[in-house]
């Protein structure tokens, strides 16, 4: 008896002694002594992703939709029926129409490792910015995601030895900076008569997705340095809005626009005597040609109401406008003149009014431009231009 009770007594005291421990490895506190327990991490290795869909257990495949290639073309291989492919192109109509795949984009396709290799989602880049996944497993659907856009401020600086363009690009630039500097500058800086040794610097907000430029969110600020004078230009938003105005609280803003297009070259000049290309012999060009591929949209240089919209021999398809009491502008040659843009229309500043052909008397691609100031054909490069 006595014996057990002994045998007891040790076993309760190991007990405690147990006890004590356990409770002591829960909560001591940091001072105190810790017991390290080595974990396998393989048990907490996270899923690897695509486009936020985990495929350890799946297969990818990756392409570019081909020039007239269809989705029923591009699943064939994938063990989806033409009724599913249906079923997707009416449930995601209203999404993005599976009909319009644009050749070049980029696709994946996430399948299973078995034989079939049965697709699961189809996945489609329609921009830089986007892209819409099909879904092909229980419920047939389709969404937009937007990619995540990383934005860093970048600044720009050099001096001009050929062209604004090379200039920008030589520092790393992408062309979108060169056009957004030409707006900004539209009204007091001749990008057509740019000189070696002009200098420039611009701040600005750079997006990007994937490691790649998409666009510029916002212009910080600019300096220009033409022909000696310098520009400078400061953003204010006004309604929402960013307006740009000098060192002295001037608008940057003109009643109109400078050139008609968007960065380009001049193929020929306002003249009292130029030998015409076409018809070979010499006479006035009262009219400023801009040089560019066809299918270049045209803008409106201001505010106005259509005066013309139509095809009229050597002109070929042109519009009109009148801008006010003082100025009326024309553009010709266009390959099609937008829709909408009909005789009584008014169009705002920069709007869309045509795109650059050769119909009429023309031997390539360009825009001629013309310029009525008080009812008299002037050269539009050397009108001053009133503030707005």
């Amino acid at each position: 008896m006595r014996k057990t009770r002994f045998w007891l007594v040790i076993i309760g005291v190991v007990g405690i002694a147990a006890a004590s421990f356990w409770y002591k490895s829960i909560f001591s506190s940091p001072e105190e002594e810790a017991t390290l327990i080595e974990i396998d991490s393989s048990f907490f290795q996270l899923p690897t992703l695509y486009y936020g869909y985990p495929i350890d257990s799946f297969g990818v495949v990756e392409g570019k939709v081909k020039w007239n290639q269809n989705l029923s073309e591009i699943l064939s291989n994938y063990n989806v029926s033409f009724q599913e492919i249906h079923t997707l192109a009416q449930n995601s109509k209203d999404v993005y129409d599976v009909r319009k795949l644009k050749a070049g984009a980029n696709y994946s396709i996430i399948h299973d490792k078995d034989s079939l290799k049965t697709a699961r989602q189809f996945i489609f880049e329609p921009s830089a910015t986007e892209y819409v996944v099909y879904n092909l497993v229980d419920t047939i659907y389709a969404e937009v995601a937007q990619k995540p856009i990383q934005v860093s401020e970048r600044v720009l600086a050099a001096e001009i030895n050929s062209s604004l363009y090379n200039a920008i690009i030589d520092q790393g630039g992408s062309p979108v900076v060169v056009n957004k500097l030409v707006d900004v500058f539209a009204w007091q800086v001749d990008f057509f008569r740019i000189a070696k040794g002009d200098k420039f610097k611009v701040i600005y907000e750079e997006e990007s997705v994937d490691g790649k430029v998409v666009g510029v969110r916002s212009i910080k600020g600019a300096y220009f340095e033409h022909w000696t004078k310098p520009y400078y230009a400061i953003p204010f938003e006004i309604s929402g809005k960013a307006e740009f105005f000098d060192e002295n609280g001037n608008s940057l803003r003109k009643t109109l626009l400078r050139a008609p297009l968007n960065y380009t070259r001049i193929s020929s000049r306002y003249s009292l005597r130029r030998f015409h290309p076409v018809q070979k012999r010499y006479k006035a060009h009262l009219g400023t040609d801009y040089a560019a591929p066809t299918g270049t949209p045209i803008r409106t240089v201001g505010d106005g109401v259509v005066l013309e919209a139509k095809y009229h021999g050597g002109n070929g398809n042109y519009v009109k406008i009148k801008h006010n009491s003082n100025y009326t502008t024309q553009y010709l040659h266009m390959s099609k003149i937008a829709k909408g843009i009909r005789p009584g229309v008014r169009v705002k500043q920069g709007q869309n009014i045509g795109f650059v052909g050769s119909t009429g008397l023309a031997n390539g691609p360009h825009l001629c431009y013309r310029f009525w100031k008080n009812g008299k054909q002037v050269d539009a490069l050397k009108v001053d231009i009133p503030s707005s």
